[in-house]
């Protein structure tokens, strides 16, 4: 089957050797996501609330750019170096978020790129 790779300028540029996102017939998987500035890769650091915001919104990005939106995500991966830090991801993952919700997995990591505090990755599937 043909892939699809998926790049938008709305969305940070790939740090590494990956695409944005890539669509395999109507499923798209979405490379991680950190809290970066599309543009200007500026790392938002501080506050956990404006990264988790930042990372909904890059995927946000992606989704459209892929012909989608955030509901049509059937999986989503939430890693965070510290879990303190779940309650503010449930918390505004129900601003961008309705049932019926993805399945999603939360994972507490040692470090991730850049330093940043919370990575998100996805799978969505489009009608």
């Amino acid at each position: 089957m043909a892939r699809t790779i998926i790049d938008t300028p709305d969305a940070p540029a790939a740090i590494g050797t990956y695409s944005q996102a890539v669509k395999v017939g109507q499923t798209v998987y979405l490379s991680g996501q950190i809290p970066l500035v599309p543009g200007t890769g500026e790392l938002i650091t501080g506050p956990i609330d404006p990264q988790i915001r930042r990372v909904f919104d890059n995927l946000q990005a992606l989704c459209k750019a892929a012909g989608g939106e955030l509901k049509d995500i059937v999986k989503l991966n939430v890693f965070l170096t510290d879990l303190k830090h779940f309650p503010e991801v449930n918390r505004i993952m129900a601003e961008y978020f309705s049932q019926p919700y993805p399945a999603r997995a939360a994972i507490g990591v040692a470090q991730l790129p850049k330093g940043a505090e919370v990575e998100m990755d996805a799978i969505v599937v489009l009608d």
